[in-house]
């Protein structure tokens, strides 16, 4: 399938070749979008949520949940990541490849351990798997930009994937995903981009140190969110954000729940005419 396409963000005519190669080769990586700052202040912004969140849902309660170094709702404990949705280059990627009217399905923090024995081995996000299993006849619903906080190398657990598996109605062979995976070896603040059907994995970390990223995945407007993200934050908090991100985040696609909200007149509405 050929090697990864890696594109530098500050040349010109990143967006087109990133289109191409998400069309033909089902992703690419984009380097340069997050500076040494910006790594440094998230990396500090991760364990702190980690923290936060292992205090509210407990180790136990997350140890069922077969995960390995999962952050949900990172930005409920670390508003400073939200800010990542403002980035000109995620949201060239999100215009390109879904739509200017698209929704956050998720934001999650991986912070990938050391492997630690068989149980780890067995965790869902190191076997091949797709993010948006649903394939519509080769139409594009879901989109992922995956955030490497740290250096990708095979070593410490990069990303593994299939180059040419996506929009696939049928899973791959298991032998063949093995085969033709290809490991994502890029340098931190780089950002991988991938059709979400596309067959793929997290490798296993034999570094002796944590490997950090943070995955996006952007879908159609019509597609139920993993989390509500404006609940969940609260609607004083989504207010004071910029409307690009309040529509990221789904501010414009509420579900009413009275007959109130569903007569509000047009600027009030918890929707907008049109979201597709």
């Amino acid at each position: 399938m050929g090697a990864m396409l890696r594109l530098d963000c500050k040349g010109g005519g990143w967006r087109r070749e990133c289109r191409e190669a998400l069309r033909h080769q089902g992703c690419c990586v984009v380097e340069n979008v997050l500076g040494a700052d910006q790594l440094a202040s998230l990396r500090a912004s991760m364990y702190r949520a980690r923290d936060r969140i292992v205090a509210e849902v407990g180790h136990a309660r997350l140890e069922r949940a077969g995960e390995l170094g999962v952050l949900r709702l990172m930005m409920k404990f670390e508003p400073q990541v939200v800010r990542l949705l403002e980035l000109p280059e995620l949201l060239a990627v999100v215009d390109e490849h879904v739509s200017p009217s698209a929704v956050l399905h998720l934001q999650n923090g991986f912070i990938l351990p050391p492997l630690r024995g068989e149980r780890d081995a067995g965790a869902f996000q190191l076997r091949f798997h797709q993010d948006f299993p649903r394939v519509l006849n080769g139409y594009l619903m879901s989109v992922n930009a995956l955030f490497a906080i740290d250096d990708f190398e095979a070593a410490n657990g990069g990303t593994w994937v299939v180059p040419g598996t996506h929009q696939r109605s049928e899973r791959p062979d298991e032998d063949y995903l093995r085969k033709a995976a290809v490991c994502v070896e890029c340098p931190a603040g780089a950002m991988l981009v991938f059709d979400s059907t596309l067959w793929h994995c997290a490798g296993q970390n034999t570094s002796g140190r944590d490997r950090l990223a943070i995955n996006h995945q952007f879908t159609r407007s019509y597609v139920k969110q993993q989390i509500d993200y404006v609940r969940a934050l609260g609607d004083a908090a989504v207010a004071q954000l910029p409307p690009r991100t309040q529509q990221l985040l789904g501010w414009y696609t509420r579900v009413v729940t009275s007959l109130d909200e569903y007569y509000r007149p047009g600027p009030e509405r918890l929707y907008r005419a049109g979201q597709g």
